[in-house]
């Protein structure tokens, strides 16, 4: 999330956190909002990729930047599937799964936030084939989602061990990850259960009870992580705007979208309830970090204007 390329790597955060406030809207059952948030996302995927494919043209693209649009892909898909777009859904899982395959061992932000993003992107490709895997009717997609899910805790573990703690205190936004990966897990163990169907018969009740209690156990770390985070905010403040931010944006859709999920899997209204809630806290954390940008790219252009009278 940070690097010489600002352009594709703004709009694929922006992608990866308006796609999941599109999942989670229409989770809610505001359907129109989540479409509308559905078609920003695909604008803003679009022009992520042609940036990306514009800098692979003269050397490797940053791996943040390409994992960060691997998971926007992916949750591009779960849109376009909720929304009944299957064959949209299944060539965006099949496109997300070559990217994932080739940039999974690349190195991705060092000791940063941005070093769970391997996670992030794992997890998002088993979001979208336990997704598909439901509309489908298809076992051995959810199958193939397990797998990523498992492999997705292990990457979090992994990218925990690497992860500088003092960037809770220094950290420009993506120290966010660090939450989001945890809530975008829950997320796939949810949509995981939720996949299970009498026609399917996925689960026996004890493979059941492990994916219930490690989704609700991964959405309840994201909670307290959360949580952790802001208070950290609140103690070390960053008044300065950095696309970094959008790491922030998303680890609070992404909780929301969880608890939404995780509530639905166990037929819990008061944890739906309180999801909602969520909800609209991280729409509106999308709605101020928008303006945040759009302010902070105004006067980047009033300075540079000003920079450019001075030279002359």
């Amino acid at each position: 999330m940070s690097g010489p390329s600002p352009f594709a790597t703004w709009w694929s955060t922006y992608a990866l956190a308006t796609g999941v406030v599109s999942v989670g809207l229409d989770s809610a059952g505001y359907e129109v909002l989540s479409r509308i948030a559905l078609a920003l996302t695909c604008a803003a995927w679009l022009l992520a990729a042609a940036g990306l494919a514009q800098r692979a043209g003269g050397r490797r693209a940053e791996a943040p930047a390409a994992l960060t649009a691997v998971a926007a892909t992916a949750v591009l898909g779960t849109g376009f599937s909720a929304a009944g777009l299957q064959p949209l859904a299944e060539a965006l899982l099949a496109l997300a799964m070559l990217l994932w395959a080739v940039l999974l061992t690349a190195e991705a932000g060092g000791r940063r936030g941005t070093v769970f993003l391997r996670c992030v992107a794992t997890q998002g490709l088993a979001v979208l084939g336990a997704t598909l895997a439901a509309a489908d009717a298809s076992a051995w997609l959810a199958h193939a989602a397990l797998v990523l899910f498992w492999l997705g805790l292990v990457l979090y573990g992994f990218a925990l061990f690497r992860f500088q703690p003092r960037q809770v205190e220094e950290g420009r936004g993506d120290h966010w990850l660090a939450a989001g990966a945890l809530a975008v897990s829950a997320l796939a163990g949810a949509q995981l259960l939720s996949a299970d169907s009498a026609r399917l018969y996925l689960w026996n009740e004890e493979n059941a009870d492990v994916l219930r209690t490690t989704a609700v156990t991964l959405l309840v770390l994201a909670l307290i992580a959360c949580v952790a985070l802001l208070l950290a905010e609140l103690f070390w403040p960053r008044h300065h705007y950095d696309v970094r931010r959008w790491a922030t944006v998303f680890a609070a859709v992404v909780t929301a979208a969880a608890t939404l999920a995780v509530a639905a899997a166990l037929d819990t209204p008061w944890l739906d309830a309180a999801g909602e809630v969520l909800l609209w806290a991280a729409v509106a954390a999308w709605l101020g970090c928008t303006a945040w940008a759009v302010t902070s790219a105004r006067a980047g252009a009033r300075r540079s204007r000003v920079r450019s009278r001075a030279r002359r």
